[in-house]
């Protein structure tokens, strides 16, 4: 009688016990749940909208345009009217690049606001070089490349390869310019262009009033596309995206394909692996 009463009420036990068990089990799944809900709506509350259009310099609108935001692998093609659309963007500074066969392509710096529409417009002008009548992109990559290796065997400027930069390992590509010969890799928060920025140390020398060396700002290149002055290298794709880095600190040894006339403090060339 008395392990039939223990056997009794340990099911007893156990029938008031489980239900409560569960019901907490329930409770703490149903509250993670319930946090997840919430941080996600929280963060869809913060996202942008990027509204768009480009046109040539006549101001016709550009259809099949190419509107990416380098480093994120967000990438549009403009409608008929020249306009595109991104939508959930999280808010933050980015770089945008613009390209169309047959012109030559933009870029620009964006800040994207928090829980708004950030409205663009951009203008291309048509390009003067001949294209050829097919190309692949595999080719074009290819092809980029292979200018990079036939100017890095002239032994002007400095060079850093992808093998380079896959056995480093770094975080951001500008570390690997900080080795550089010539050139100085800072960041500067006190002029309107933050950010972390490349100067060259052979050109616009002179000291200014607080006795400290100036250097001079050097011509950012990507793919080919001029960035805009005072570029922050933060925006650059990472180093698991570069194919090579090129660097020239003096306008002397800047080779004619990079040449003009924001380039006299030098020029900083970035390709990516599969091109923007």
């Amino acid at each position: 009688m008395l392990a039939s009463a223990v056997f009794v009420g340990a099911m007893q036990i156990g029938a008031i016990s489980s239900p409560l068990a569960a019901q907490q089990r329930t409770s703490i799944r149903d509250r993670a749940r319930q946090d997840q809900v919430r941080e996600a709506t929280r963060d869809a509350d913060r996202f942008a909208v990027i509204d768009g259009l480009v046109t040539d310099t006549l101001l016709n609108p550009l259809g099949a345009a190419d509107v990416s935001v380098v480093g994120t692998g967000a990438r549009v093609v403009t409608g008929e009217n020249g306009r595109f659309r991104m939508m959930q963007v999280p808010p933050g500074q980015y770089l945008l690049v613009v390209r169309r066969i047959g012109y030559a392509p933009t870029s620009g710096i964006i800040d994207v606001p928090a829980r708004d529409t950030l409205r663009l417009s951009y203008t291309l002008t048509r390009s003067t070089y001949a294209l050829d009548t097919v190309r692949t992109q595999a080719r074009r990559v290819t092809m980029r490349m292979l200018d990079f290796e036939n100017r890095r065997r002239q032994g002007v400027g400095q060079f850093i390869t992808q093998e380079e930069i896959e056995r480093r390992g770094s975080v951001q590509t500008s570390d690997f310019l900080r080795y550089m010969r010539g050139v100085q890799v800072s960041t500067n928060t006190t002029q309107a262009f933050g950010g972390t920025q490349v100067y060259s140390r052979r050109e616009g020398g002179g000291l200014d009033a607080n006795s400290q060396q100036q250097y001079c700002a050097m011509q950012v290149v990507l793919d080919g596309i001029i960035l805009p002055r005072y570029f922050n290298l933060e925006l650059l794709p990472p180093p698991k995206q570069i194919a090579g880095i090129e660097v020239y600190s003096g306008a002397a040894t800047i080779p004619p394909q990079f040449g003009g006339a924001s380039r006299s403090c030098g020029v900083v060339a970035v390709w990516t692996r599969d091109g923007y």
